[in-house]
């Protein structure tokens, strides 16, 4: 899989963007690459993207843990390669179990979750696949998190989905690896084991 977009340069960059590569340097692992090589060709859009993801990632009301085993779980329905090898050193480094996260892998719901990634691993699956949360589900979420972590988890979840399809609709790679972490798997397979 080629990358369709070159990699932006810094010192290629008009100056008027260089003050927004400066934000994205000073907390992206992937420096301008990543999703940030795509956003940065709109860099009005890029900053606005990159605003709302500094919220997502680091002001957030929801945990890190949690935050990142979401971000995870929009990588594998999408088969977002670049995002699950970016997320999952995160994810393991905020507590997030090795076992959860290769069963999330291998496009299995984990039975080893505690009550917390319970609740948000169905949250996010039920709006991310039936794009609605069953009353029930809603009621339990806002009773555990609360009305502004359940709003945080689920722009959220609708970013990763965009962050996903940036990062897919231009072939981003994984940097300096051969072999990918996700089987790419048929969206309807996706759907059929992560809900059942």
């Amino acid at each position: 899989m080629k990358e369709r977009l070159s990699q932006i340069s810094y010192d290629s960059l008009p100056l008027e963007v260089r003050p927004l590569a400066d934000d994205i340097l000073k907390v992206s692992s992937a420096a301008l690459g990543g999703p940030y090589n795509a956003l940065l060709r709109s860099p009005e859009m890029a900053r606005r993207c990159f605003d709302l993801l500094d919220y997502l990632r680091f002001k957030t009301t929801v945990n890190k843990r949690l935050n990142e085993f979401a971000i995870l779980i929009q990588a594998r329905i999408s088969n977002a390669q670049y995002e699950w090898w970016a997320h999952e050193t995160i994810a393991r480094k905020a507590g997030l179990s090795d076992q959860v996260m290769n069963d999330l892998r291998e496009c299995k719901r984990p039975p080893t979750m505690q009550d917390d990634e319970r609740l948000v691993y169905d949250y996010c699956i039920q709006l991310s696949l039936n794009h609605r949360v069953p009353d029930a589900l809603w009621q339990e979420a806002v009773a555990k998190m609360g009305e502004q972590t359940v709003m945080d988890l689920t722009v959220l979840s609708g970013t990763y989905v965009m962050v996903s399809m940036l990062l897919n609709a231009t072939q981003v790679g994984i940097p300096g690896q051969g072999q990918l972490p996700l089987q790419v798997l048929d969206p309807i397979d996706i759907r059929q084991r992560l809900l059942a």
